[in-house]
């Protein structure tokens, strides 16, 4: 994600991330509630978009096209296959926005510290790369609905996930990144669970398949791919946590500040693919083990 270039919030930067932010806060609130009963590799993608896009329907002729800009170093989101061709969670996305609205649909990839002034620039329509939902680039650029959120969740031992709950976690020893938002969330909402921390996630996780520690809490992204070559050992554990303020908003699309009419069909299309399920698709496609 983007740093921020400057320290203050103008009043329209604070306005536009007010809107997305109060999204945000609703969405934990409902996440929060949803029973995890479902296999993980049977879920589906909860529903990020705003519902209330779905009444702004695109004036005709108003997008004409879409020219989206992206990295390509960012996987599994957007890079480059052995081809040098870009695919990606994001690439698949974007397409199928272009299609769902009508329009044509170009790609641009761009190098990360160079992406965000390019679309300044109006080298682009749309920024598909993860940029951050931070006040300084909300000066800049609005942001679409938020389609992809990264919830933080416990790993444990296969034969521990179906009975875990926090209250089983006195006593025993949970591992996260050292210095993370994960390790912050521990320290917040937990402080009386002993926490060990490790310089990666990925050795945190080691740590509980090999029973050095008992649980793990972390980015669930990250986990589901390391899950996904450790399924014999580990699973999920518990419910998702979305935490806005620690773990960020979210996978949203920049555009230039005002450009109101590629914001909006963005966001329409976002509404009709969770609705006709292609955007389920693309998240089961590219996350086989769901991490919600």
């Amino acid at each position: 994600m983007l740093k921020a270039n400057r320290a203050t919030l103008s009043f329209l930067g604070q306005k536009r991330l007010g809107a997305l932010r109060r999204r945000a806060k609703a969405m934990s609130r409902l996440f929060l509630a949803l029973s995890l009963a479902t296999p993980v590799f049977a879920q589906s993608l909860p529903n990020h978009a705003d519902p209330d896009a779905r009444e702004i329907l695109p004036m005709q002729g108003a997008v004409p096209a879409i020219r989206f800009l992206t990295t390509a170093d960012f996987p599994p989101f957007n890079f480059r296959d052995a081809n040098g061709e870009l695919i990606g969670f994001n690439i698949d996305l974007a397409k199928r926005i272009c299609t769902e609205i009508n329009v044509a649909c170009t790609m641009q990839a761009w190098p990360w510290d160079q992406a965000a002034d390019a679309l300044g620039d109006a080298q682009g329509d749309a920024l598909i790369a993860g940029l951050a939902v931070t006040p300084e680039n909300g000066e800049r650029f609005d942001f679409s609905s938020i389609y992809l959120a990264l919830p933080g969740r416990f790993v444990t031992r296969a034969d521990g996930a179906e009975d875990f709950s926090t209250a089983s976690l006195a006593g025993k020893t949970v591992a996260v990144r050292g210095g993370s938002a994960h390790a912050q969330f521990m320290a917040r909402y937990l402080p009386d669970v002993p926490v060990e921390s490790f310089v990666t996630e990925i050795q945190a996780l080691e740590a509980v398949r090999d029973g050095e520690a008992d649980a793990f809490f972390g980015d669930a992204m990250r986990a589901a791919f390391w899950l996904n070559d450790n399924l014999d050992c580990c699973a999920f554990a518990g419910e998702p946590y979305f935490r806005p303020d620690l773990f960020g908003e979210g996978f949203t699309i920049a555009v230039p500040a005002g450009n109101d009419a590629v914001r909006h069909a963005i966001d329409w299309a976002l509404v009709r693919l969770k609705e006709n399920g292609a955007l389920d698709e693309l998240y089961l496609r590219w996350f086989p083990v769901g991490f919600y």
